[in-house]
């Protein structure tokens, strides 16, 4: 860890690897990891999420240098994930409130459990493309980008000349790939795909090739290892980067590495929102902004503001209220 990611106190972690995360050769079963996990992370004082399921591990977690290191360590010693990665980046307060690991049937929600629960995934999913190799790739008239996150994350940063699927969610993906990319009169000779931290773009590539796409690529580890690692000149990359987590976005450091973004999010409908956007006489902290303001009922409302209320009130106390969004 550089001396430049020292001077925060806190050290975020997002992790993920498509593994079959079976009971076979002593080994436990992903229903079986939840407990010492939790446990572990605990102990430890890490915050976040940890999804498990059959087709392998995910999450994000924050907690100090040490932790997180000492976390990593610690899932290294089941071999199925000891040549995990994580993408690692900064924050001054928590990122998260509370520890969860939980038991899913997948650990990106595609509507595929099955897509690479049985398989190697190294043999189903596209090529890895390395965060110093991405921009040569993209920059081929002949590659088709797509940007594979939802529509409310790629509106603060994407790639120049990325297609938006305009999805509002993950599972959604497959559908736009049958209605949209399948039915164009010619298929592209290459297609690069990218996500946030790679997991979306990396189950998505093995949905492309089991459709009989060829030349199918997505970029290793994710915006995050690209903001990480190419420098600031030399980025394609336009924007800030949505991260679910309280620092909702993040951007290029002016030194290298990654620092936190400008925006806020309206905690009603999880919307990223610049300091204009909360300016706009729909916004009330909490409850409503521009985005959100036509689709929640009054009642909603009325609940948000007692939840606000009741924030407040454990911040006053110097405590984390669990209604507070992570």
């Amino acid at each position: 860890m550089d001396e430049e990611h020292q001077k925060s106190p806190y050290s975020v972690a997002a992790l993920y690897k498509f593994v079959r995360l079976e009971g076979v050769a002593g080994l436990p079963d992903y229903t079986e990891m939840q407990g010492p996990l939790l446990t572990a992370c605990k102990k430890l004082g890490v915050l976040g999420t940890i999804l498990l399921a059959r087709e392998g591990i995910n999450g994000t977690v924050c907690g100090s240098h040490n932790a997180i290191a000492a976390l990593m360590a610690h899932l290294a010693t089941d071999p199925r994930l000891a040549d995990i990665q994580a993408k690692y980046s900064t924050a001054d307060a928590p990122a998260f409130h509370r520890m969860k690991v939980r038991l899913k049937r997948e650990i990106v929600t595609m509507g595929q459990p099955d897509l690479l629960a049985h398989t190697n995934p190294m043999e189903a999913t596209g090529t890895y493309v390395k965060p110093c190799d991405w921009n040569a790739l993209i920059e081929d008239p002949d590659t088709l980008v797509i940007d594979t996150r939802n529509a409310y994350e790629v509106a603060i940063g994407t790639f120049d000349g990325a297609v938006d699927p305009k999805t509002e969610s993950f599972r959604a993906f497959p559908e736009w790939v049958d209605s949209y990319l399948a039915q164009l009169p010619e298929k592209p000779k290459n297609i690069a795909m990218f996500c946030t931290g790679g997991i979306r773009c990396e189950k998505s590539t093995a949905y492309l090739v089991g459709q009989g796409f060829q030349n199918i690529f997505h970029l290793e580890g994710g915006i995050l290892k690209y903001l990480e690692e190419v420098p600031p000149e030399e980025s394609k990359w336009q924007g800030d980067c949505f991260v679910f987590d309280q620092r909702v976005s993040v951007r290029h450091g002016a030194a290298g590495g990654l620092q936190p973004g400008d925006y806020d999010m309206c905690h009603a409908c999880r919307m990223p929102l610049t300091e204009a956007d909360k300016q706009h006489a729909s916004f009330e902290a909490g409850v409503a902004c521009l985005h959100c303001i036509d689709t929640h009922s009054e009642a909603d409302r009325a609940r948000f503001r007692e939840r606000q209320k009741q924030i407040k009130l454990a911040k006053s106390r110097g405590e984390k209220h669990i209604g507070e969004a992570e």
